[in-house]
C-alpha cells in the first residue's frame, strides 16, 4: 500500500528527475553542418546525408550560393523547397565578402529566400555600418567570419573582430571559425571566450597545424575541440555548432565521424 508519506516521496523525486532531464536537454549543444563540408556532392546527395546523420540545422555555405558565384533567386527557392521537405532548417546563410549595398541587398534578399534569421561574411571598412543599419531593419543578424589566409587577414585573432564590432548594434556579432583561429595561431578556446557576448554562431573545424589550412578530423588536431566544446556548455551558447571538413573527395565517412563525435560532446 502507497502512504501519502511515500506517495510524496515518489513525486518529488519524479519532478526532480523531470527538472534535471528538461536542464539537459536545455544545455545540449545544437549540432548542426556548415554545407562547405559537403561541396563536392550534388544538393540532392548532400541532403540525404545531411539526413542519414539526422543534422536538422545548417548554414548554407556551398560555394554556388555565396556572393561571389552571382548565384539566381531560383537556386535558393529550389534549395529551401527541397530542404523543407527534408526537415532542415538553414539558419545562417554565409555570403562570403560584402562589398557594396548591392551586395548587401542581395545577402539580405537571399538570406530571406532561405528561411535565414543570420548572415556570416568578412565584410571590413564603412560599410559593416551601413550592414547593421539594413539588417537591424531586417530583423536579421550579421556574424563576422575569421579566416586564416597565406596572407594578412581583416580578421585572424579575436581582438581583430572585438574591434570591428565596437560601436555597432546587437544585430553584429561573430561567426567564430575555431579551426581558423588555430591556423592563425590563437587559442581556440580563449577565442570563444572572448567573444561570448557576439558569438551568432560557431564554426566547429581542426586543423592540422599553425600556419596551415589541412583539415583534420575533430579532435585530432591543434583547435582543442574538446575544451570548445565545455567553453561552450559554460557559456549556455544557445546557437548552432556547425561543423565544417573542408576536405577534397569523398568526405561521408568523415562527417559521419565528426557529427557522432561532435554530438558525444554535445
Amino acid at each position: 500500500m502507497t502512504t501519502r508519506r511515500t506517495f510524496v516521496k515518489l513525486a518529488a523525486a519524479s519532478c526532480i528527475a523531470g527538472a534535471s532531464v528538461s536542464l539537459q536537454a536545455f544545455s545540449s549543444l545544437n549540432i548542426g553542418v556548415g554545407t562547405y563540408s559537403y561541396h563536392g556532392l550534388p544538393l540532392d546527395e548532400m541532403i540525404a546525408q545531411l539526413q542519414a546523420n539526422r543534422i536538422r540545422e545548417i548554414e548554407m555555405s556551398r560555394g554556388e550560393y555565396m556572393l561571389l558565384s552571382h548565384p539566381e533567386d531560383a537556386l535558393f527557392r529550389s534549395a529551401k523547397e527541397k530542404l523543407d521537405r527534408a526537415g532542415i532548417r538553414c539558419v545562417s546563410y554565409y555570403s562570403a565578402t560584402i562589398k557594396s549595398d548591392q551586395d548587401i541587398d542581395n545577402a539580405v534578399r537571399f538570406a530571406k529566400l532561405l528561411g535565414s534569421g543570420n548572415i556570416t561574411g568578412d565584410a571590413t571598412g564603412d560599410i559593416l555600418q551601413r550592414i547593421d543599419h539594413r539588417l537591424s531593419e531586417e530583423g536579421l543578424t550579421f556574424g563576422i567570419h575569421n579566416h586564416f589566409f597565406p596572407y594578412k587577414f581583416a580578421y585572424e585573432s579575436p581582438e581583430d573582430v572585438l574591434n570591428a564590432l565596437a560601436g555597432l548594434s546587437k544585430t553584429m556579432g561573430a561567426t567564430a571559425d575555431t579551426g581558423h583561429f588555430a591556423s592563425c595561431g590563437y587559442d581556440p578556446v580563449d577565442a570563444i571566450s572572448k567573444l561570448k557576448p557576439y558569438l551568432r554562431l560557431v564554426h566547429l573545424k581542426d586543423i592540422q597545424a599553425k600556419g596551415g589550412e589541412v583539415n583534420v578530423l575533430l579532435g585530432s588536431g591543434i583547435a582543442k575541440i574538446p575544451e570548445v566544446m565545455k567553453e561552450l556548455h559554460r557559456q549556455n551558447f544557445p546557437g548552432l555548432v556547425a561543423i565544417e571538413y573542408e576536405k577534397e573527395g569523398d568526405v561521408n565517412q568523415d562527417m559521419a565521424q565528426e557529427i557522432a563525435f561532435a554530438r558525444k560532446l554535445a
